[in-house]
């Protein structure tokens, strides 16, 4: 039967202010013992998960199992996870199902019977496992329920495995078998649960299955050590599987990965092989909060390519880095020119790794605000290289913005007046006219404008188009800089002498 009849588990009521705070996560596992006289007789069948709401009663859907076919004792596979609240009575009903198309409404299948009880109940019962009859068909036996619980670990790994099979026996007297295998985790009372089945490969003694992910706490509760069943069976359309054999590993030696010590005998010359075992961290979204959800948007991504670049020509490495355009806290006064980290006596930030945290950190303690003024910030920058005048330094200032200048007049006369210093808009790049202000030009071109609209790959290939982006950015600059040089008459400093390496002494060997 088609698992599209599945649906996603829906969330049950949920009152924030009577809301405890749960001690712990319990996995459900539920299977079926059928009576001689039970309506589960070879029937598709799947079970449905109610909870109850705390104030009105209402019994909601939590979730559905897979659909198992044509058998007398279905063990479903895909288990109920629920917060457990010792505090509190936590009603469970389970319904069984006939399945009988792909629908998704209850309705449109045949009711099977029904058992309740509560999470503390099975919790608390011995081995943690009740057995409730199924009831709610007048006059009809339906067999028995089979609820188990167990207290999930921490756990966050997964793991993706590849197993084969090899000269396997032959079950079918007509044509191979149609081998597949079941997985089973070993509970703390000796008994065995089933975790995962594999699809089935048909028609062959030496099946490839295909890769399967599965989370450690589901193979082994996080106890490496803990004993995995795994069982070998020919499919059969009728449900009667032949078995073909079985052997039990654990989570520490499947690590190992392909090896001779993951090569498992299941008959006289057939056998089992893990191909591939690779871990994987389950993230969650707490995961993103702790880290903050800042990612590289278009500003950090334009940041960082251009800053890798230019920074290898700073020596100390330490860079000047202003805001504009934000309420500062506490008064939330508008602010042009503030420092990124906060230290208006000293905003340099070491490398573009500290102008990139200096960056997000600024973003959690400012709102943004406009207008969008620069001439702030380039005078700001204009008064620093003012004070250098021999040629010594050369200052580069890298404006990153939306767009939109408020104060363009005031700009202009900015970088006009920048005519014994050096530094995103069109009218301010200087290569086809040079940019003037009331009457006055700029004594050189000394403005880049690249969009960042333009170097958007998108393929997603971030790198190659932020590579552009930074070529684009700094391809003047040479030039700029040379311009600049000869019109102080600047001359290059000589060459440090080449580099000797220190004299070694002589050895005599005696």
């Amino acid at each position: 039967m088609s698992n599209t009849f599945l649906n996603m588990a829906s969330i049950g009521d949920f009152d924030p202010l009577n809301a405890a705070i749960p001690a712990t996560k319990v996995e459900i596992t539920v299977s079926c013992s059928s009576h001689p006289l039970s309506l589960l007789c070879l029937l598709c069948t799947v079970c449905v998960l109610y909870t109850q709401g705390i104030g009105n009663k209402e019994w909601r859907e939590f979730g559905r199992t897979e659909v198992i076919d044509n058998t007398l004792n279905p063990d479903f596979v895909r288990k109920f996870v629920l917060d457990y609240f010792f505090e509190e009575r936590q009603n469970l009903r389970l319904d069984l199902y006939d399945v009988d198309s792909n629908s998704a409404d209850l309705s449109k299948h045949d009711f099977l019977g029904q058992a309740c009880c509560t999470l503390g109940e099975v919790v608390g019962s011995l081995g943690s496992r009740v057995e409730k009859p199924l009831g709610g068909i007048p006059g009809k036996k339906c067999g028995t329920v089979i609820v188990k619980a167990e207290e999930l670990s921490n756990c966050r790994e997964s793991v993706l495995m590849q197993f084969c099979g090899n000269k396997l026996d032959k079950k079918d007297f007509f044509g191979k078998s149609d081998p597949f295998l079941v997985f089973y985790r070993s509970n703390e009372d000796g008994s065995f649960t089933i975790c995962h089945k594999t699809e089935v490969v048909k028609n062959t003694l030496n099946p490839v299955w295909q890769a399967f992910k599965i989370p450690v706490r589901a193979l082994c509760n996080g106890d490496h050590d803990r004993t995995v069943k795994i069982e070998v069976y020919d499919w059969d359309r009728d449900g009667s599987h032949d078995f073909i054999g079985e052997f039990s590993t654990s989570y520490r030696e499947l690590s190992r990965g392909q090896s001779q010590f993951n090569v498992y005998e299941v008959g006289v010359c057939s056998s089992v092989t893990l191909l591939s075992f690779l871990v994987d961290i389950e993230v969650t979204f707490l995961d993103y909060i702790k880290g903050g959800p800042y990612q590289l948007n278009a500003y950090a991504m334009a940041l960082k390519a251009v800053g890798e670049i230019i920074q290898d020509y700073d020596s100390d490495k330490m860079f000047p880095a202003l805001g504009f355009g934000a309420k500062l806290p506490p008064d939330g006064r508008v602010s042009h020119e503030f420092a990124l980290n906060g230290n208006p006596q000293n905003p340099y930030c070491s490398g573009i790794e500290g102008v990139m945290e200096s960056y997000y950190q600024s973003l959690k303690s400012v709102q943004l605000y406009g207008p969008t003024n620069f001439s702030p910030v380039i005078n700001h920058v204009a008064r620093y290289a003012a004070s250098v005048k021999d040629g010594s330094q050369y200052f580069i200032l890298l404006i990153i913005t939306d767009g939109v200048i408020s104060d363009m007049a005031q700009t202009k006369e900015s970088i006009v007046n920048v005519r014994h210093t050096h530094a995103p808009m069109v009218e301010l790049d200087g290569d086809e006219v040079r940019i003037s202000s009331r009457g006055r030009f700029a004594e050189r071109d000394i403005v880049q404008f690249v969009p960042f609209r333009d170097y958007v790959d998108r393929t997603g290939n971030h790198i190659l188009s932020m590579a552009r982006l930074a070529k684009d950015v700094l391809a003047e600059i040479p030039d700029q800089f040379l311009s600049y040089m000869r019109t102080r008459g600047v001359k290059p400093s000589p060459a440090p002498p080449p580099y000797t390496p220190p004299a070694l002494p002589v050895h005599t060997q005696i």
